[in-house]
C-alpha cells in the first residue's frame, strides 16, 4: 500500500505544485541497512534531492545516528532532484521508480604527499586492516597512528614511511644487496617481511625491523630469487603458504617460496656473479652474503609480457594472470597447469578480484576496465565495462569497505573510484562510470607558483599513476611519475565504519 510522504518545508512546498509527486520503491542489497518492513511504493515530491531522500530512509530505519546515503536509479547515482532526473531521462512521473540506496562514499580528501627522487612505481600499506597484519595476527599489527607506507622507486630503492611523511627505512644500495635497477613492485608479506622485484630480473625478500621507539627502522636482505630473464613487473604474496607469485616480461609467471629452506638453488646461468665474467654487459654483481634461490616453478603459456598475477581470493592454490597477449589465464598452482583462458580485445595491464561478486577486474591499454567472471559456467568473457579513463589503466585495488567498489590508477594522471552497481545496459553491454576522480596534487603545487589552480596535462604527461592501493584505515595511496606518493582519504566514511 502506497504511503504518502512529504519532506518539504512550507516555503519549498509553495515553490512546487503539491501534485508534483512520484512513487518510489526503496531497495538495498545490504541486510544491515534494509528496512524492517517493506513499505511498498512511497509517494514523494519530485523536488527531493539526495539529502532529503537520505533523511527519509533514516526515518524509516529509525536510525539513532543518521547514516548518509546515496541513491541509484537505473544504474545512475542521483545527482539532481528527482524531477530533473525524470526530465533528463524522459521518464513519466506516473512511473514507479525503483530507487536503490547505499551508504554514501565520502569524496576522498587529499591528506599528504611523500616526495621521492625518482618515479614511484609501487605502493603498499601496513595497517591493522592490511592482509600482512591479518595473516600475522592482531598482536603484530601496528596500532592506529603507526601505519606504514611502503614505496618502490625507479631509483632502485625501497622506502618505508610513517604517516608524518618521514622515512623510517631505505633499502641498501646495489653494492650492499639492493636492487641493481629500478624497482617495479613491492609488498609487505608480514609486519617484519617485505618482498620486491624489478628491472634487474630479481625478487628480493627483506627483513624489516623497527627500533623500540618506532622512530627508525632497517631493511636487511634475506633472499635473492633468480629465474626470470626479463623485468618482473608484478608480485603477489600469500604469507600462510609462504608463496610468492611473479609476473614477468619474459612471458612467464614464477612461483616462489619466501623461505630459503624450501626453495631450490638458483640457476647458475642467471646469477650475475657468474654471468658477468663472460658478458660484455654492465656488471651487476651484488652482495655475495645473501642466499640465492630459484623458483619452485615457472608457468609458461602467455605469448607476450605478463603484466599482473594474483592469488584467487578464496583459494590460494589458484592464480590468475593478465598479459599483453590480451588474455586472462587461470592456473592450478600445485600442478603448475593452465586451467582456463579468456581472450579479450585488448592488452590487459592490471588485475584485481571482487570476490563477493565472483568477478575479476582487468585494466586495459584501451583505457577501460573489463570485469570478467572466471568461473567455468560463465557464458561471456566480459560481464561489464567501466569507462572514464583517457589512458592505459595500469593498477587496480578493491574498496576494503564495499563488495562493489574499486579504485584504478592510470597513465592519464588520475585515480578513479568505481561502484559496479552504477551501470547501464546498452549496445556495448553493461557499462559503468566512475563515482569520483582523484587528481594529482602535484598539478596544483606546480601550477603558477602553487596558487592552487591545477595546470592541464595531455594524456597524463608528467603525472602518470603507476601504482595504487586502498586501505581501510589509511585511505587511497598512489604513486607515479610525479615522484610522489599521494594519500587521499574519505575521513568521515572511515570514522563512521570504525565506530
Amino acid at each position: 500500500m502506497a504511503t504518502e510522504t512529504s519532506l518539504l518545508s512550507p516555503h519549498t512546498a509553495t515553490e512546487k505544485a503539491p501534485n508534483s509527486q512520484v512513487k518510489i520503491q526503496l531497495t538495498t542489497r545490504h541486510p544491515d541497512i534494509s528496512l524492517p518492513e517493506n513499505p511498498g511504493p512511497i509517494l514523494v515530491y519530485t523536488n527531493l534531492r539526495r539529502y532529503a531522500l537520505s533523511t527519509l530512509v533514516n526515518t524509516l530505519l529509525q536510525s539513532e545516528k543518521p547514516i548518509p546515503f546515496e541513491f541509484l536509479i537505473n544504474g545512475s547515482f542521483l545527482r539532481t532532484s528527482i524531477d530533473e532526473y525524470l526530465t533528463a531521462n524522459g521518464i513519466s512521473a506516473e512511473t514507479t521508480l525503483t530507487v536503490e540506496y547505499v551508504r554514501a562514499l565520502i569524496p576522498p580528501l587529499y591528506l599528504a604527499s611523500f616526495q621521492h627522487d625518482d618515479w614511484v612505481s609501487s605502493v603498499d600499506v601496513l595497517s591493522q586492516d592490511s592482509m600482512a597484519a591479518t595473516w600475522a595476527g592482531h598482536a603484530a599489527a601496528p596500532v592506529e597512528g603507526q601505519e606504514r607506507i611502503l614505496s618502490g622507486s625507479y631509483d632502485g630503492l625501497l622506502r618505508v614511511w610513517n604517516m608524518s611523511s618521514e622515512i623510517l627505512a631505505t633499502s641498501p644500495s646495489a653494492a650492499n644487496g639492493g636492487h641493481t635497477a629500478s624497482v617495479k613492485a613491492a609488498k609487505f608479506i608480514s609486519p617484519t617481511t617485505i618482498v620486491s622485484s624489478g628491472l634487474d630480473r630479481t625478487i628480493r625478500v627483506w627483513r624489516y625491523s623497527e627500533s623500540p621507539d618506532k622512530l627508525s627502522a632497517s631493511l636487511a636482505p634475506q633472499i635473492e630469487l633468480y629465474g626470470h630473464k626479463a623485468s618482473i613487473d608484478s608480485i603477489a604474496v600469500h604469507h600462510p603458504s609462504h608463496r610468492i607469485l611473479s609476473a614477468s616480461a619474459d612471458h612467464t609467471i614464477g612461483i616462489w617460496s619466501s623461505r630459503k629452506s624450501d626453495a631450490p638453488a638458483a640457476p647458475t646461468s642467471l646469477i650475475p656473479s657468474t654471468t658477468s665474467r663472460t658478458s660484455k654487459r654492465r656488471k651487476l654483481t651484488t652482495s655475495t652474503t645473501t642466499p640465492q634461490r630459484g623458483p619452485l616453478s615457472l608457468l609458461k603459456s602467455h605469448t607476450a609480457p605478463v603484466s599482473t598475477t594474483i592469488f584467487a581470493p578464496t583459494d590460494p592454490t589458484v592464480a590468475h594472470s593478465t598479459s599483453w597477449d590480451h588474455t586472462l589465464r587461470t592456473w592450478d598452482l600445485p600442478t603448475s597447469s593452465l586451467v582456463d583462458t579468456r581472450t579479450t580485445s585488448h592488452a590487459l595491464l592490471s588485475l584485481t578480484a571482487l570476490p563477493a561478486l565472483n568477478l575479476l577486474a582487468a585494466g586495459t591499454s584501451a583505457r577501460h576496465i573489463t570485469l570478467v567472471d572466471p568461473r567455468a559456467s560463465a557464458t561471456t568473457v566480459s560481464s561489464m565495462t567501466l569507462r572514464g579513463h583517457t589512458n592505459a589503466v595500469v593498477s587496480l585495488a578493491v574498496d576494503p569497505g564495499s563488495a562493489y567498489g574499486l579504485v584504478s590508477g592510470s597513465h592519464d594522471g588520475t585515480c578513479r573510484i568505481w561502484d559496479v552497481r552504477a551501470s547501464k545496459s546498452g549496445e556495448e553491454g553493461v557499462v559503468g562510470g566512475s563515482v569520483y576522480t582523484v587528481e594529482r596534487e602535484s598539478l596544483k603545487a606546480n601550477a603558477n607558483g602553487g596558487n592552487g589552480e591545477r595546470r592541464s596535462v595531455v594524456g597524463g604527461e608528467g603525472v602518470k599513476v603507476f601504482g595504487v592501493v586502498w586501505d581501510k584505515g589509511v585511505g587511497i595511496v598512489s604513486g607515479g611519475e610525479d615522484k610522489r606518493v599521494q594519500v587521499n582519504r574519505g575521513r568521515e566514511l572511515v570514522a563512521r565504519e570504525r565506530r
